[in-house]
């Protein structure tokens, strides 16, 4: 599979999608806590707008906090610029070989389909990854990974619906492929979306926003 082709498609639909919300759904919440739809969308983007010596000021200017400067940088971005400019820097930055510093294109993509869903799952929206997006990410789902993003998946294994994958040992939590990428990811996620008895641990109190 050429990555940076698939990269390119999910960049462009994700614009295509901003695209098409109405405009009180730009003010909704999302699953990245604190962050509306602009914020996400902001920060989807940074990558290809930002020089290194640019982030690397920014910063410094946080204090050395990673979190600090994407929040304080997504938030900012989000202020200034449009529904249509935010869904423009992913659309004209399609192709951008922007990667994160570890892990590649692998994590170039899992870095747009994950705030993707970050957005349509708050949403309720009904757009579908396309299966072999996300097999690629599912299959680079490791202990590592999941611990970096927060994960805690000690005993349980988590076992899709919808496609054949499976990870860790333990209590089963089942759900969509999808839905158990943004569990690796460290997302909490609206109710009835997971089923198995360690549900709990990944559902959050929820309130959805205005579907349009």
């Amino acid at each position: 599979m050429d990555l940076t082709t698939v990269i390119a498609a999910e960049r462009r639909e994700l614009a295509d999608l901003l695209d098409g919300l109405p405009d009180e759904q730009w003010d909704a919440p999302t699953l990245c806590a604190g962050w509306r739809v602009r914020e996400v969308a902001a920060h989807m983007s940074m990558g290809f707008r930002y020089s290194f010596p640019k982030v690397a000021a920014e910063l410094v200017r946080a204090g050395g906090s990673l979190h600090r400067m994407t929040d304080r940088l997504a938030r900012r971005d989000a202020a200034t610029a449009s529904p249509r400019q935010l869904a423009g820097f992913l659309r004209d930055n399609a192709h951008h070989p922007w990667t994160p510093p570890v892990g590649g294109l692998a994590s170039a993509l899992g870095h747009d389909v994950v705030h993707g869903l970050d957005i349509t799952v708050a949403l309720g929206h009904d757009r579908r990854v396309p299966e072999d997006r996300l097999r690629v990410l599912l299959d680079h789902v490791t202990a590592r990974s999941a611990r970096f993003f927060g994960a805690d998946l000690a005993g349980v294994q988590l076992r899709a619906t919808d496609l054949d994958w499976s990870f860790g040992t333990g209590t089963p939590l089942t759900g969509a492929g999808a839905d158990l990428l943004l569990v690796a990811f460290g997302r909490k996620l609206p109710a009835g979306r997971l089923r198995g008895e360690p549900q709990d641990r990944f559902v959050a109190c929820w309130r959805r926003g205005p579907i349009g």
